[in-house]
């Protein structure tokens, strides 16, 4: 078969890990017998400093052209706050989400048989694993909302940010969670703030409606505040956690650490129609940019995803995910997940040696 992929490679780290992807997709493509085609497509900080905007001009054509896009990581302080909103990377984040119409953010996170102990939970409860899928809410809610800024006769200046969803918003990242859980333990957690939000109670209502539909998935209400206490009391209790945009943001990002480094968890956004679009969950880390400091793990385990959401191919996406716990277990690791024990390597060679364990 043959499967064409967009990549975004970015900025800082993200032409390291991105290489390093594309070589576990090209030897996959031997052990399997797949055909890769590549197109680069510029987003973010470096498109700013090629074209002058973070979001040119027909980047979306050019990703709905292929079967998947894989961005690797955008962003810096060379491109921060004081840009305009047309050169921040951020800004072609959301933009490019929105044209593909990706609404469901999905983040696996799970831990490493081979990291235990990097965890920062206690050793008795990362023990009991880790092995959550986020579903986030990805084009709506408050990051998408009306933005007002105003001056006031007494209080100064005033901001308001507007939070607003829908129904059918709301019932399609639903029934993508109910979907994903009955392929998993049966269980979804729906957070909300339903004690507080208007925006919450449509949440709750909806989803207690399309429950309907699952009869075999159990449902449970929970409110972000407690959710945050359960993720680092006891997140083994979860399987499928699903929310708004903004209660997702900061979740994913607390489940993500909990199983020990940002540097090896991958995420997929999903839409109905477009390429999906893969990439780590970490920044651009341009500290240590052009160093072969950077872990690639996160990237890699993208592709795995990519494998199994967008080509249907289940069997390549868990080669990937072995072969990653293989290395790790060998003890090489970059130094994001060094332990005292372990083996330090680079960027490049963990990305060789995951490849060598692909084609035993």
């Amino acid at each position: 078969m043959e499967y064409k992929i967009a990549l975004i490679r970015g900025d800082g780290i993200g032409p390291e890990i991105v290489e390093e992807a594309v070589h576990v997709i090209n030897t996959i493509g031997r052990r399997y017998g797949h055909q890769f085609i590549y197109t680069d497509v510029d987003l973010g900080g470096c498109a700013t400093d090629k074209y002058g905007v973070s979001y040119p001009e027909g980047t979306a054509e050019k990703c709905k052209a292929c079967d998947a896009v894989l961005l690797g990581a955008v962003g810096g302080p060379k491109w921060g706050p004081d840009k305009p909103a047309e050169q921040r990377p951020e800004t072609a984040l959301l933009a490019i989400r929105k044209d593909l119409g990706l609404y469901a953010n999905l983040r696996h996170a799970t831990l490493r048989p081979a990291l235990v102990d990097a965890s920062p939970l206690k050793k008795e409860t990362a023990e009991k694993g880790i092995d959550i899928m986020m579903v986030r809410e990805l084009i709506g809610g408050i990051y998408f909302g009306k933005r007002g800024r105003y001056e006031t006769e007494d209080r100064g200046v005033e901001c308001t940010d507007l939070m607003a969803y829908s129904e059918m918003e709301i019932e399609r990242i639903g029934r993508r969670a109910f979907e994903l859980a009955q392929k998993r333990h049966k269980r979804v957690a729906s957070v909300d703030k339903a004690n507080v939000l208007e925006t919450s109670r449509l949440w709750r209502a909806t989803m207690h409606r399309i429950a309907a539909d699952y009869p075999d998935v159990e449902l449970e209400d929970v409110l972000v505040d407690n959710c945050a206490m359960q993720l680092v009391r006891d997140p083994s209790q979860f399987d499928v956690i699903v929310t708004e945009n903004m209660f997702g943001d900061i979740l994913s990002d607390e489940a993500s650490m909990v199983t020990g480094s940002l540097g090896l968890l991958p995420s997929a956004s999903i839409g109905s129609h477009a390429p999906a679009l893969y990439e780590p969950i970490h920044g651009s880390a341009p500290d240590i940019a052009g160093q072969d400091k950077a872990n690639p793990i996160a990237t890699i385990l993208s592709v795995a995803m990519m494998f199994k959401y967008s080509f249907d191919l289940p069997q390549e996406s868990e080669a990937i995910e072995q072969a990653v716990d293989a290395v790790l277990a060998a003890g090489w690791h970059t130094a994001d997940t060094m332990g005292s024990d372990d083996k330090l390597v680079g960027c490049q060679e963990m990305g060789r040696l995951i490849c060598e364990e692909l084609e035993r």
